[in-house]
């Protein structure tokens, strides 16, 4: 008969021999676990470490900025919005206060005045205040008042006749350059000279502030000898070549003529259609009747 492969123990050679070598791999293992971590500090890339140093401070740099607050710059503060309002800690009140009292057309000149229309406290208004920015004229006012006391006290200005002006003249005025400034001396030859400073308001051209300043360096000095206009005698076309009447107004007077008989006096001036009548003064120095 055969020999038993069973051992005395009841188990076999090959099944003795798989026991001892998972007991030697379990023991390798433990031994594996009391050893020391090894270190690969050495074989780092240097350019990888230095970043890897900085990352700390990127870190921190980064939740200063989750904490950090926006700043406030200067503002106008008759233009406070509501949410503007409310962020620089503005009750509702105080807020639709100061919107009703721009809303009526107002504005508030200095922190005082912010105050007196909000009703702020005075903790938040010390708060705030230093960031208002005003206009340059509300900043200037002083210095502005002291420059119109020294305005008052200067001489007058001489004034020249218009009449006389030179084109170097009119041009030395603001706003008159070399076109309008040969406009006014053709209208001065077509007329023959001017008889009120009134005219400079009649040329195209000219604004009502450039007009000021003229009226400010000029006058008429004297009514000019101007060759007048025989308004029951002219024709057609030569009353039309007068600068205060066109094609359609030189007509309306031929007719009236026509229908009435002679035009006596500037009184009847007024009778003919449209005629400017707010310049009949004017115009009726330049007629002979």
């Amino acid at each position: 008969m055969k020999t038993s492969a069973l051992t005395r123990s009841g188990f076999t050679r090959s099944q003795r021999r798989g026991i001892l070598a998972l007991s030697g791999l379990v023991l390798l293992a433990q031994l594996l676990c009391l050893l020391p971590e090894p270190s690969f500090s050495e074989n780092k890339n240097p350019a990888a470490a230095h970043w890897l140093s900085l990352q700390k401070e990127i870190d921190s740099l980064k939740l200063l900025s989750l904490d950090r607050k926006p700043g406030m710059y200067p503002f106008n503060p008759n233009f406070i919005s509501d949410h503007k309002g409310y962020r620089l800690g503005m009750s509702v009140k105080e807020i639709d206060r100061l919107l009703a009292y721009r809303k009526s057309g107002k504005f508030v000149n200095s922190a005082r005045e912010f105050q007196q229309v909000t009703r702020v406290s005075d903790s938040l208004l010390a708060a705030i205040s230093p960031f208002f920015k005003f206009p340059d004229w509300v900043k200037d006012r002083y210095s502005k008042s002291r420059w119109k006391d020294v305005t008052r006290n200067r001489p007058p200005i001489v004034k020249s006749d218009i009449n006389e002006a030179g084109k170097e003249e009119l041009i030395a005025v603001y706003g008159i350059g070399d076109a309008l400034s040969d406009r006014i001396i053709r209208q001065r030859e077509i007329l023959g000279g001017f008889v009120d400073m009134s005219q400079m308001g009649h040329i195209w051209g000219l604004s009502p502030e450039v007009v000021q300043k003229l009226n400010e360096r000029f006058k008429v000095m004297k009514v000019p000898d101007v060759k007048k206009i025989r308004i029951n005698d002219a024709s057609v076309k030569e009353l039309a070549a007068f600068p205060y009447f066109r094609y359609g107004l030189a007509k309306s007077i031929v007719t009236y003529r026509s229908m009435n008989g002679k035009i006596g006096n500037p009184d009847d001036l007024v009778e003919i259609e449209n005629f400017p009548v707010e310049n009949v003064k004017i115009i009726s120095l330049y007629l002979e009747f």
